[in-house]
Parts: C-alpha cells; structure tokens; sequence
C-alpha cells in the first residue's frame, strides 16, 4: 500500500478518535474537508475542536487563528494534537 500524506494524516486522525473513544467522548472527523477542524468531539456538555498533526508538521499562525476562531463560534474549546515518533501524542489547548 503506498503511503501517502493523507494516508498518514487520516491514520493519525482515526488513532486520534480511537483515544477520545476510549476516554468516553462522542466525536467525529471532518473527513477531506481541508478545514481547520478535523475532529469534533462532546462530552459532559464540553465541545472541542482538534487539528492533528504528524511528524514534522506545523500549524501556521492564521492555521491556528482560523481554529480558535471556529472553536469560539461553536462555543468550544480548540487543541492541537501532535502525534510524534514512537507514539507519542502532545495535545495542546490552542
């Protein structure tokens, strides 16, 4: 199977979902939307709004502008998760 950015990126945001699964969240992902947002998730009345990102991957500062901007037109809450090397996921409140 050849790999490709969207590939990884999809597979970072399926493992993204997994884990919000796993903590309880109902959530959804903005499949090929090319938008800021790629997950959705609730729970306990909390809404937040994820960009994930992979290896080397940055978010740009209107990137990150355009995210918070969604999160505080939906009343949320906006992270970055960072999915580094050996499994390893920072998620950051933006």
């Amino acid at each position: 199977m050849v790999s490709t950015p969207y590939s990884r990126g999809r597979s970072r945001e399926y493992a993204a979902l997994k884990m919000l699964r796993d903590e309880g969240w109902l959530c959804s992902r903005s499949a090929k939307s090319h938008s800021p947002v790629d997950i959705f998730a609730g729970k306990g009345g909390r809404l937040i709004l994820i960009q994930v990102k992979s290896g080397s991957a940055k978010l740009t500062k209107d990137e990150l502008m355009e995210l918070k901007a969604w999160a505080e037109a939906f009343g949320g809450e906006a992270e970055v998760w960072f999915f580094k090397k050996g499994g390893i996921v920072v998620r950051k409140k933006a």
